[in-house]
């Protein structure tokens, strides 16, 4: 029996190495965003300030790692056994679910996954013990430290209310004062500004940074006799008025002598004190619990008491976490930081929601964002009347943006917001974790970093009426995912401790290959997700500002959707003929995907147009004209999908043996209609499209025939309405499809210039 703790121990071990890359997947959201998406920096540069930042605080973060051994329940209330049990729970919950969100894009805290899945576990354990000693649940008060999980609840609503608040409110002065236009400014304004930023970034370093290493205890007689901790708590208007004049002096001969952007130096400072606090003080999240097992077993090993006997009490002492296991788990955050794409696309979420322009949205808005925004409206126009018109006129001057002539088909080249916004996103934050940690009020740096950029791109005026619902959805969903972490964590937690506790080394083992099965699910599909964005077959914008242009570039989308048309339809045919339900289901799925690339090049119309030489606007005629017929293919085969999988999902009657045959038979000229014009769109073989349109007639005869045939076998032999009704409406939205398919061959059969020489058109 013995044997199976050092086993768990060395699960343990392993459960941390993927924690680790879990937790850094998740949270590099929290440093990495606002120097990405101002793109002051090179992705290059960010990447090792910010590595520097994780290995410095990774170092420094011993003393954070007393959270998981005694900061929610009372150990010494605990046998080795329950300890150990709880410690296995908590971490199979962990990994579980930071992969989940990571998955979904999702930033969540680690802080509160952690204390939750501890709390969760804790207290099933606890009510394991009550129920066996037969006593009440008042009873549950002597093992779980209750006021800090009230604390860490309080903590999650201030943060979420006050960082927006904070962020949007010095945004907004900052804005005013420095305008769009801030580099053109004096260099002493740019001076003030790196000042305080880089003031508040430095203050920020010493508290959770210095503050939170082994040597922040030890007193020194330069500074009085006292701790480094009570001499930073105590000095605070000193600190922060001498960096302000130091940096402040400092950003100015930087500016004038060797004519550094101050700007890029706040966001490169800021980005390496964030990762620095992360590193130094949620570590704790991702290895506490494994140390805190580590120690446990060394302490029972050396007892020789049983394990179902021995109190863990020793977890209530200060035992410093080994230099080496915080240098291995700083190299492992590094690497996973410089090679996880999930990392990335945690990022992107945050980064969309603060986007100044448009973008494709990720959240689709709900009731409760429509009212927000509507609410707000109401509120702005009131105050339109309220406030002398003369000063919303210098207000909205100081808010102009400035034009940069590039089509949104190239938007990706922009950065996602300028660097006044970055380093205030930097500067708040900064400030925010500095005064909770002073007042030892629990804080997420998940929430303060997520809720400052929001707050900011609320008061920069990047949630425009076009936008706004969308991001304030966005906004709720994140918000909403941040509460169900801990639901989720509190509840799993405890259910996996219950199953644990009483299947011992066999449910362990079960729970571990259950979770292994579930993160490489989750990898697996993650990768084709990832394979599914990138795919050749998806459509690009046109950008080109000439007629010609227009029909070189968009040949290219023509050809992939008649492509994936053909496909889409045999599917649909095959799928109902064989009753795949499965099948019919992932089609209905691939034809809405391909409608919603058609909406984006819908949605990039308004910046085709505007990007076109006055001399060429008749291509904005044919472009529109082209999207108006590829929105018709794929409305038809929307509908073909949608009616086949609902036949065949409600368990209807099979279509009969012939109506299957003439499907079939239409579907195989379909499919060589599809394939002709995929041909003649690859090859730029323009003459070939008049060969097709010659057998027009020929495709709606043979639809027309089908529809005749049905006519009569209703009238004589047909017995099932709904086959009736499916019948046709295959048949009619079929010949909706080939007429949508021939006015988009006539388009640019009639459009074409034969004059151009083959080298110009698209080739195979």
């Amino acid at each position: 029996m013995e044997n199976i703790y050092f086993i768990m121990i060395i699960a343990l071990a392993a459960l941390a190495v993927a924690d680790l890359v879990v937790g850094v997947s998740n949270d590099a959201v929290n440093f990495l965003n606002s120097a990405i998406g101002s793109k002051a920096i090179s992705f290059r540069t960010i990447m090792i300030v910010a590595s520097l930042g994780i290995a410095f605080g990774a170092i420094f973060s011993s003393g954070m790692m007393e959270v998981a051994r005694k900061g929610i329940f009372n150990p010494g209330e605990f046998y080795f056994n329950e300890i150990m049990f709880i410690f296995m729970a908590v971490m199979i919950t962990d990994i579980l679910l930071l992969d989940f969100f990571n998955t979904l894009g999702m930033p969540t805290s680690t802080t509160v996954s952690i204390v939750f899945e501890l709390l969760g576990a804790a207290v099933a354990m606890s009510i394991i013990k009550i129920g066996i000693d037969g006593g009440t649940m008042s009873d549950i008060i002597t093992y779980i430290n209750t006021s800090k999980a009230f604390e860490i609840i309080m903590g999650i609503l201030l943060s979420v209310v006050v960082a927006f608040s904070i962020g949007a409110f010095v945004q907004w002065i900052s804005r005013v004062l420095l305008s769009y236009d801030f580099e053109r400014k004096a260099k002493w304004v740019g001076s003030l500004f790196g000042g305080v930023a880089l003031s508040a970034i430095t203050y920020f370093i010493f508290m959770k940074g210095i503050k939170g290493t082994p040597f922040a205890g030890e007193s020194y007689e330069a500074l009085g006799g006292v701790t480094i901790s009570t001499f930073l708590e105590n000095q605070v208007f000193s600190i922060v008025l001498i960096s302000l004049v130091f940096w402040s002096l400092l950003s100015f001969l930087l500016t004038v002598i060797f004519k550094v952007n101050i700007y890029k130096l706040i966001i490169g400072v800021g980005t390496f004190a964030l990762a620095l606090a992360f590193a130094g003080n949620d570590l704790v999240n991702f290895i506490g619990v494994p140390i805190a097992a580590y120690q446990s077993y060394e302490a029972w090993s050396a007892s020789g008491i049983p394990a179902t006997e021995f109190s863990m009490g020793v977890l209530s002492s200060k035992v410093p976490t080994p230099t080496v296991l915080l240098f291995i788990s700083g190299m492992i955050m590094v690497a996973t930081l410089w090679f996880s794409k999930k990392a990335r696309y945690v990022a992107d979420t945050e980064i969309n929601l603060a986007r100044q322009h448009d973008a494709k949205e990720r959240f689709e808005p709900n009731y409760i964002s429509r009212s927000l925004v509507r609410f707000t409206m109401m509120v702005s126009n009131y105050t339109t009347t309220v406030v002398p018109n003369s000063i919303l006129h210098k207000l909205d001057n100081r808010f102009k943006k400035p034009v940069i002539q590039l089509p949104k088909g190239k938007v990706h080249e922009l950065p996602a917001f300028d660097m006044v916004r970055a380093a205030v996103n930097l500067m708040v934050a900064g400030i925010l974790i500095s005064i909770a940690t002073s007042f030892k009020l629990p804080l997420s740096t998940t929430y303060v970093t997520f809720m400052v950029a929001m707050g900011t791109s609320l008061a920069d005026r990047a949630w425009g009426s076009e936008s706004a619902v969308y991001r304030v959805a966005g906004v709720l969903n994140v918000i909403g995912g941040w509460f169900l972490t801990a639901i989720i964590a509190f509840i799993a937690s405890g259910i996996i401790l219950s199953i644990i506790s009483f299947g011992k080394g066999t449910a362990i083992g079960i729970l571990l290959f259950v979770a292994i099965l579930l993160l490489a699910r989750n990898y697996i599909s993650y990768n084709k997700k990832s394979k599914a964005i990138i795919a050749e077959d998806q459509l690009v914008k046109a950008e080109s500002s000439s007629i010609q242009g227009v029909i070189s570039e968009s040949s290219k989308n023509i050809s992939s959707v008649m492509k994936r048309s053909g496909k889409l339809y045999r599917n649909c045919i095959e799928g109902l003929a064989r009753q795949d339900l499965d099948r019919l289901k992932k089609n209905k799925n691939s034809v809405v995907k391909l409608s919603n690339e058609i909406d984006e090049l819908r949605d990039h119309l308004f910046y085709f147009i505007k990007n076109l030489d006055e001399s060429n606007v008749e291509a904005s005629n044919f472009y529109i004209n082209i999207l108006g017929n590829l929105t018709d293919i794929t409305q038809s085969l929307e509908y073909i999908a949608k009616i086949t999988h609902k036949h065949i999902n409600n368990n209807h009657k099979k279509l009969k043996y012939n109506q299957i045959k003439e499907l079939t038979e239409i579907n195989h000229e379909l499919e060589k209609l599809f394939m002709n014009t995929k041909e003649a769109f690859d090859k730029g073989s323009y003459e070939k499209i008049g060969i097709i349109l010659t057998k027009k007639q020929d495709l709606y005869n043979l639809v027309k025939e089908k529809i005749e045939k049905q006519i009569t076998r209703t009238r004589s032999e047909e017995s099932s309405p709904k086959n009736t009704t499916l019948y046709f409406s295959i048949l009619l939205e079929t010949k909706d499809l080939m007429e949508a398919t021939m006015e988009l061959l006539e388009l640019y059969y009639e459009k074409h210039d034969k004059s151009i020489p083959p080298a110009s058109l698209p080739a195979e």
